[in-house]
């Protein structure tokens, strides 16, 4: 059996050599997508009333929103049109800059999308209890998963600091990209 950290720092690697592929600006496309699902997440669950008395904290149905939506915003996040200018630009520079930044940036969204998609199931109390578990049955995996926990986005950007990074990640956008 494979522990969730393991299964994590994984993923993480897989989403580097992904990021390694597409190349670092599509990337960071990816992980703003992850910012803007959080930042709806947000808005839905504490500013929308009724959206609120359906989304019970710990719920399983709170949990299926949470991880609908962040699949959903990758999901687009990854179809995004190709952007000439930025493709043009990368084609003139060193390619082993681009296949780091993409390494770094696969990485960071590999990051987001797991490490909310962790948190999200670890909030709702794991459901599905025979296939993935909590990892505190084991003192040195629940250890490690609990420094893992306080380091995910959803545990670093609450309340409006997620708004605040979804206006700074429109903001970038906009300067670096159109």
């Amino acid at each position: 059996m494979i522990t969730l950290v393991v299964t994590f720092y994984i993923l993480l690697f897989i989403f580097a050599l992904i990021g390694v592929m597409r190349g670092w600006a599509k990337e960071l496309l990816v992980t703003f997508s992850v910012l803007v699902g959080m930042g709806i997440i947000y808005i839905f669950e504490d500013l929308v009333p009724f959206t609120r008395d359906l989304l019970v904290d710990g719920s399983t149905s709170q949990f299926w929103f949470r991880t609908i939506t962040i699949l959903f915003m990758v999901f687009f996040g990854y179809q995004a049109p190709r952007l000439s200018k930025i493709s043009q630009g990368v084609e003139k520079r060193d390619k082993i800059r681009d296949a780091i930044l993409g390494f770094l940036f696969g990485g960071l969204s590999g990051y987001m999308i797991f490490g909310c998609l962790w948190y999200y199931m670890a909030e709702a109390g794991y459901p599905f209890a025979p296939y993935i578990t909590s990892p505190s049955n084991d003192p040195v995996t629940a250890d490690a998963a609990m420094r893992l926990l306080n380091l995910f986005p959803p545990a670093l950007l609450t309340g409006y600091w997620t708004l605040v990074a979804v206006v700074l990640a429109f903001v970038f956008v906009l300067m670096v990209f159109i």
